[in-house]
C-alpha cells in the first residue's frame, strides 16, 4: 500500500496529466494541503515510486521559461493507478461512519 504523500504525489501527476513534472506536483500538493512541499521530499518520493514500479519518469525538454533546464516528467503507471485506487478504498471504508465534528 502507498503510504499519504505517496498517495499526493500519484494522484497530483494523475491531475496533471501530460504536464506533470516535479514543480507542477508540487503546486498541485502545496494547494490541496495548503502546506509547503519540500521539493526534496517530492523527488525522494518520486524515486521510490519509480523503484516500485508506480511510475515512469524522465527528462523532457529544457525550456527558456526554467533557464534552460530540463524537466522532469511523470508518469504514473498502471501499477501506480491501482496502488492509489487501493489506498483510496482503504481510506473510504476506514472512514465510513466516521464524523469529524468537534463538540
Amino acid at each position: 500500500m502507498v503510504g499519504e504523500f505517496e498517495y499526493l504525489v500519484l494522484t497530483a501527476a494523475v491531475r496533471l496529466g501530460e504536464e506533470a513534472y516535479g514543480a507542477a506536483i508540487r503546486r498541485e500538493i502545496e494547494v490541496a494541503t495548503e502546506r509547503r512541499c519540500s521539493i526534496g521530499a517530492l523527488y525522494t518520493t518520486l524515486d521510490r515510486l519509480e523503484r516500485k514500479g508506480f511510475v515512469k519518469t524522465w527528462m523532457g525538454d529544457s525550456t527558456p521559461q526554467r533557464g534552460g533546464r530540463a524537466k522532469r516528467m511523470v508518469c504514473v503507471t498502471a501499477k501506480g493507478i491501482r496502488a492509489a485506487s487501493s489506498f483510496y478504498l482503504a481510506v473510504m471504508r476506514v472512514s465510513r461512519n466516521v464524523s469529524w465534528e468537534t463538540e
